[in-house]
């Protein structure tokens, strides 16, 4: 493999020697790519928060961020963790906008915080209106995506390409990298109802006008028989569709949550949080045969051979 690691510090361009391995992950939602590595004592390296890091592999650029930490071991040995732009949205701010995207939002965020954009997809769902109180700018931007999901049905995944904020439809980050028997050297299969699973959904909202307190539920009463309550209780803006949004959380969260951890499987460069991959794997309880969502991947890269974890999820879990 062709792999260059750069890190620049007050113009001068470091290409510094790594012991060990070098990782990189990405988490789908609310979290910032990070890349990892441990550099050997030199005495011509001169390295600070804030320096950009930037790497290549096979003449790709896979990360562009800056550095955030650095930690010594007894030997000298210096471990340096640099995240990409979007550890920038950890910041907390207030946003009271109205009629923009998804996309108006990256943007809107982006020019405040002097944040580089990229190819930002035209969600063609515009938010009327919405106040966000001291929220994580993850937070504003999540909520824009989560609306676009629940009123226009369609899935984005905000990421960092290269150093450029990007957003992206899901559909369109389908890969031909198939996970299989002969990829995966071992994996995890988990159902569970502990987490993102709701039989009953209560939502409410304080009616202006009347003083009261609006209430909408539905129930899936079969469900509830087997599991118990498992309730979901949201406050929703004044004017929403309370019943029906009620309902689309009903269809989204009445079933048990299905992941799979694929471990030490062959790695691809290409797959990044939010990718779609084809998964091909005869599981005890049942087959698997159909395109799962990448939630999360930590990639490796030591002596040459490149492995990667992944955590996935998607309709076509199923036993």
């Amino acid at each position: 493999m062709d792999i260059h690691l750069y890190i620049e510090n007050e113009n001068t361009v470091y290409e510094p020697v790594v012991e060990g391995s070098i990782t990189w992950e990405s988490q789908r939602m609310g979290q910032p790519g990070k890349c990892s590595f441990t550099l050997l004592p030199d005495n011509i390296l001169k390295l600070e928060e804030g320096n950009a890091v930037r790497l290549d592999v096979n003449g790709t650029i896979v990360f562009f961020g800056y550095i955030f930490e650095r930690s010594w071991n007894s030997d000298g040995q210096m471990k340096v963790t640099a995240y990409d732009q979007l550890r920038y949205l950890k910041n907390k701010d207030s946003y009271n906008y109205e009629n923009k995207s998804a996309g108006d939002v990256v943007r809107m965020i982006a020019e405040d915080y002097n944040l580089k954009v990229g190819e930002l997809e035209n969600t063609g769902y515009i938010i009327e209106n919405r106040n966000m109180k001291d929220k994580s700018l993850f937070d504003v931007i999540l909520d824009a995506l989560d609306l676009t999901v629940m009123y226009a049905g369609e899935m984005y995944i905000l990421y960092d390409e290269a150093g450029k904020l990007a957003l992206k439809n899901i559909g369109n980050m389908k890969l031909d990298i198939v996970v299989d028997d002969t990829t995966a050297q071992d994996y995890d299969y988990t159902i569970s109802i502990d987490k993102d699973t709701y039989n009953q959904i209560k939502l409410y909202c304080d009616n202006e006008e009347t003083d009261k307190r609006d209430v909408y539920m539905v129930k899936h009463t079969e469900n509830i028989n087997k599991w118990g309550i498992l309730q979901k209780d949201e406050a929703i803006d004044q004017g929403v569709n309370g019943q029906g949004v009620a309902e689309t959380y009903l269809t989204l969260y009445n079933r048990p949550t299905k992941s799979l951890s694929v471990k030490s499987a062959f790695g691809d460069v290409r797959i990044r949080a939010g990718c779609l991959v084809p998964v091909l794997l005869d599981i005890k309880e049942m087959k698997l045969k159909n395109y799962l969502l990448v939630e999360a991947v930590s990639h490796k890269i030591e002596g040459g051979v490149h492995t990667m974890d992944l955590t996935l999820r998607g309709a076509g879990i199923s036993g």
